[in-house]
């Protein structure tokens, strides 16, 4: 919502985006011991390269959701289960949603222009789901969040996907299930990653990054797909493009997470593996202190780096979705792109400095990422790389 969408959820994204729908890493007020590392600076000559791998995806279940979304939907309901809304009613909540992705996600709301009637109002309604999700732990009123609250919100989108929504923005995802194939598992699994925001202050090391970061923004891309749809002419299998999809929301995710370092600090929150820190003699300390020296500066490009490599990993995939879903996509890709450099321009200054992107390069990317929407057309996983959402 990614993004994520990027949607990212806040950025919601998706392939994503998001923010559809990649979400901005959650921030509370709670603050976690500060875990302290030796101090003893390791010359970057003997740093290890970075594992860039995370999770493997059989272990994350994606091929189980590729194959329930890749169903024909006549054959997963039951007619007469279909719930019937009046058509100003959907009309009107379809148009709440597409009010809530403009004000939030305002390039990524551009992009979806293009895309068909039914398809736009689809992607909206996930867009608001996970952003309204991820609003439970990173909101106005996230002061009052439980398990409990948490527990009842998964009983609420039980409910959307039985066909008993609560109120209208639900009504607008229950009539989208019932137009996709959406499995309920990417949007449980989201869930599971707020409760992981509320318990888990520190992460050991990328995988268990990783694993944080499939919750909370790779399953937007798990939950676009089947929105955006698949080139017919596509020789890729449905797997891959699903890979690729993951992989943008892990992108989006860690590039959110390097860009709000120095802003999660102020909290206690550190989403940064602790041994890689470590390698670079560097612990929490640090990071408080909001220093940038020589060795964040070299840590930094590692990370970096990763991130750029789950983007380079996504761009296959974009290529092969349907053709009048390409444009929001490219333009989450290129925006978050801008933000790896931004930090870079910054010299690495992500204790103090928040890197963004202006509105103007916002509006100068729109029509880049047209052009390149446009020309992937026939361009197969032997061709320049891709990627979206």
């Amino acid at each position: 919502m990614s993004s994520a969408f990027s949607l990212a959820v806040k950025p919601c994204v998706a392939w994503s985006n998001g923010k559809l729908l990649s979400r901005k890493s959650t921030r509370r007020a709670a603050r976690a011991e500060v875990i302290v590392a030796p101090k003893k600076r390791t010359s970057t000559h003997n740093v290890p390269e970075l594992s860039k791998q995370g999770i493997p995806h059989t272990d994350l279940h994606v091929r189980e959701i590729v194959k329930r979304q890749s169903t024909d939907k006549s054959a997963m309901f039951d007619v007469c289960q279909k719930p019937h809304f009046h058509p100003m009613f959907l009309e009107e909540a379809y148009e709440r949603c597409r009010n809530i992705c403009a004000e939030y996600a305002k390039t990524f709301y551009l992009g979806t222009l293009l895309m068909t009637e039914e398809r736009q109002k689809a992607i909206w309604a996930i867009y608001v789901w996970c952003r309204r999700t991820d609003e439970l732990v990173d909101g106005p009123n996230a002061a009052y969040m439980s398990s409990a609250v948490l527990d009842r919100w998964e009983e609420r989108l039980h409910d959307i996907f039985n066909g008993r929504p609560y109120d209208m923005l639900d009504a607008a995802l229950t009539d989208t299930i019932y137009k996709f194939p959406l499995d309920i598992r990417p949007f449980r699994d989201m869930i599971e990653g707020m409760r992981m925001d509320t318990k888990k202050f520190r992460y050991a090391n990328f995988q268990e990054l990783y694993l944080y970061c499939y919750h909370v923004a790779g399953t937007v891309g798990l939950m676009s797909v089947p929105v955006m749809g698949i080139a017919p002419e596509s020789p890729v299998s449905a797997q891959s493009i699903y890979n690729s999809a993951l992989c943008l929301g892990i992108g989006n995710q860690l590039t959110n997470i390097l860009r709000d370092v120095g802003e999660d600090s102020l909290r206690g929150r550190v989403y940064l593996p602790q041994d890689e820190l470590a390698q670079f003699g560097l612990c929490d300390r640090d990071i408080f202190s909001r220093k940038v020296s020589d060795g964040w500066r070299e840590f930094m490009k590692q990370q970096i780096t990763r991130a750029r490599f789950y983007f380079n990993q996504a761009e296959e995939g974009a290529s092969q979705l349907d053709k009048a879903s390409r444009w929001p996509v490219w333009s989450s890709l290129l925006l978050y792109r801008k933000i790896l450099d931004a930090i870079v321009e910054n010299d690495y200054d992500n204790l103090t400095k928040r890197a963004y992107v202006g509105r103007t390069k916002k509006l100068l990317m729109l029509p880049l990422a047209y052009s390149r929407a446009q020309s992937a057309t026939h361009l197969g996983l032997s061709g320049t790389r891709f990627l979206g959402f």
